[in-house]
């Protein structure tokens, strides 16, 4: 049976202010020395679910504000016994850079966020200038920033936002979108897009060494 939650959960809600403590990576992670991937708003989990498996040696965590979500996705974890995946309920906005310290991180992937469409919400979208500064401290020079978004809108915004920080560079201009997905995972919300004939805007960002 599926968890039932909530589509959405407000970032600047009161009760998601809470920074969260650096974790310890040796009781978290079998090999905690393995190159370290970050998915901010991991949702259900199925994308670090599936890539972990993929790349045992590889360590693997996904924040998501929706505590419900993180709970199940970290009890089918353990039924797999996957002991380089780690989910964490959390609110990344306030929160990685509490987290993780810096050149920490090989990867990142954001993927299909919360829109917002209302004006007046739009401020709770997650790539907001402070997390991106956050990003070009924790992500490792070499490393990189992969997004993606069936919303234009959405993916112009966090591709621009990422654009301006002199950290990040790509291989290819602004908003000429990726056509394939170069992980060797997908996330759901990526197959029903696909599935239904619609367009995904993807954007790969290197962190300059």
């Amino acid at each position: 049976m599926g968890v039932r939650v909530r589509q959405h959960v407000n970032p600047l809600s009161k009760k998601f202010q809470n920074e969260i403590a650096p974790l310890n990576w040796a009781e978290i992670y079998a090999n905690p020395d393995q190159p370290l991937f970050l998915d901010i708003g991991c949702a259900r989990g199925q994308f670090l679910l599936e890539i972990a498996q993929l790349q045992p040696h590889h360590n693997f965590l996904g924040v998501e504000i929706r505590r419900t979500l993180v709970e199940s996705a970290n009890q089918l974890r353990d039924q797999l016994q996957l002991d380089n995946l780690h989910y964490l309920f959390g609110n990344v906005n306030t929160t990685l850079s509490s987290l993780l310290g810096p050149d920490s991180v090989q990867g990142v992937t954001i993927q299909f966020p919360d829109p917002w469409f209302k004006r007046r919400h739009q401020k709770r979208r997650v790539v907001q200038p402070q997390l991106v500064q956050e990003l070009a401290t924790c992500v490792q020079p070499g490393g990189f920033v992969f997004i993606q978004s069936d919303i234009l809108a959405v993916a112009i915004e966090m591709c621009d936002r990422i654009s301006e920080h002199p950290a990040f560079t790509s291989s290819h201009p602004p908003q000429q979108w990726l056509q394939e997905n170069p992980l060797p995972a997908t996330t759901e919300r990526e197959q029903l897009t696909l599935s239904e004939g619609l367009p995904v805007y993807r954007y790969l960002f290197h962190v300059q060494g």
